[in-house]
């Protein structure tokens, strides 16, 4: 990415990254579908409802993930293949040993965190069940996501597609025999998804441990190196943790919304699943722009870098705001793609109307976090991220439970912290490395600064990714 048209690099990485990150969604989506169709509201609230739970402990793995990949491709711009190789082998163990405590936690942590959450009684039984198998198998989704972010680090984000794209039409098919032919109702869904999900993280390793490439996994080097873990953490953790007491928080934010019932729960939770396929493309953008400046910033091509920048913003303030008016529009018809109830369907229209239009203002502190990751600036975007989505939103909510429990007032609880997130999240990038140097300045090394050897300047470092996939938006 360090020569040739920047918005050639910013979309061929992002149209392949939107396409898997829809199809990635698709898992819980259509697990969803299937059961607010054919097992019932309550169910539909159930697996709708428990995206707070699961993002709690996914994000902080996810981190790591996060953290490697932008070590990984400041490695990959500067030719430091040997520090890359010591990056890599370092992601891989300590993605297993993160596997095996993310099932336990997982599965202790689940009764106890839907009590917090207030979940009702006719929903906490499917609930239970769903996070259950759901944390059983997750390990397949932290070796995927660990497989995607070494390749997308690289410049390759069509294979993690290709082998995604596959599963999630697995799960598509897993879903509908599981709960209409067999009967097994939330526990089929959730059995469809962790299966799936196995045999995209088997793919993507079995992709990464052939041929000799930089990146190849060979699995007698595997070893932890002290240096790159310390880099990996400094630059990836901040967000994960981030990322984590976010979706803690959410679930406070959740225990508001379930105050109204479990058919406001329903309309939420169809809302929700409609509600990601908004935040994919500026996501995706934001992913190629920490890649972009990662392997600009390790250059030493600061002038790119920033023009990476505006060109993803422009972008992405462009194609959320058509799809905003799109799913204004189709409000209706959209959400009952997932259940028939006149109740569910006004819930859900009420939180997109009242949502839709402020996620033009997500797109700034999306891009401008994943830019500030791209020089290694975890921190920044990290404090300002916890102070917006949970210490500011927490306290709106707070206040609103003071003055009555509003509807509208809790509806807007998300879109408030987006725009106090987008206001710090600018003047923090207006005043980062990237505007206050130039191309063939030196660069002081920065506290999360990745140096990387050779003739290029210091430097240093996504979602879903999000969750997946390293994002860093707050649902």
């Amino acid at each position: 990415m360090t020569e040739g048209p920047i918005w050639r690099h910013i979309m061929e990485f992002s149209i392949p990254t939107v396409i898997g990150l829809i199809f990635q969604q698709l898992y819980n989506t259509v697990d969803t579908l299937v059961v607010g169709k054919f097992v019932g509201k309550e169910a539909l609230a159930a697996v709708g409802s428990t995206g707070s739970i699961v993002n709690m402990l996914v994000a902080l793995c996810a981190g790591i993930s996060l953290g490697a990949g932008v070590v990984i491709s400041q490695h990959y711009g500067a030719k430091d293949y040997e520090r890359l190789r010591r990056a890599l082998h370092t992601t891989v163990v300590v993605t297993a040993v993160l596997s095996v405590l993310a099932t336990v936690a997982g599965i202790v942590l689940t009764k106890p965190m839907l009590r917090l959450m207030s979940t009702p009684k006719d929903v906490f039984g499917q609930a239970n069940t769903y996070l259950t198998i759901y944390f059983a198998g997750i390990s397949g989704l932290l070796i995927y996501n660990m497989g995607s972010g070494v390749l997308r680090a690289v410049g390759n984000s069509r294979l993690p597609l290709y082998f995604l794209c596959l599963c999630a039409m697995l799960n598509v098919v897993l879903d509908l025999v599981f709960v209409i032919a067999f009967g097994w109702g939330v526990a089929g869904v959730a059995y469809a998804t962790i299966l799936s999900q196995f045999i995209s993280a088997g793919l993507e390793i079995f992709v990464l441990s052939r041929g000799d490439k930089p990146y190849t996994i060979k699995w007698h080097h595997l070893r932890v190196s002290v240096e790159e873990l310390k880099q990996i953490v400094r630059i990836g953790m901040p967000s994960g943790v981030q990322q984590a007491i976010t979706s803690f928080s959410n679930v406070f934010v959740q225990s508001y919304i379930n105050y109204f019932g479990t058919a406001c729960m329903a309309g939420w939770s169809s809302y929700s699943k409609l509600d990601v396929f908004l935040l994919i493309p500026m996501q995706s953008i934001a992913m190629a722009s920490t890649t972009f400046v990662g392997q600009n910033y390790g250059a030493g091509k600061l002038d790119r870098a920033r023009e990476g920048v505006k060109r993803s913003l422009t972008f992405s303030v462009i194609i959320t705001a058509a799809l905003c008016v799109v799913m204004v529009l189709l409000r209706v018809p959209l959400l009952k793609l997932f259940n028939d109830d006149p109740e569910v369907i006004d819930y859900g229209a009420k939180f997109i109307a009242l949502i839709s239009p402020f996620y033009i203002v997500t797109s700034i502190n999306q891009i401008y976090a994943g830019a500030l990751r791209g020089v290694g600036s975890s921190r920044i975007p990290t404090a300002i991220m916890l102070f917006s989505f949970v210490i500011f939103r927490q306290a709106y909510l707070f206040v609103n439970r003071l003055l009555g429990h509003y509807f509208v007032l809790t509806a807007l609880a998300y879109p408030v912290g987006w725009v106090v997130c987008s206001i710090l999240m600018t003047i923090a990038y207006r005043r980062s490395v990237l505007i206050k140097h130039t191309s063939g300045h030196h660069i002081p090394r920065h506290a999360d600064a990745l140096a990387v050897a050779g003739s290029h300047t210091d430097d240093d470092s996504g979602s879903d990714t999000s969750a997946k996939a390293g994002l860093t938006a707050d649902e």
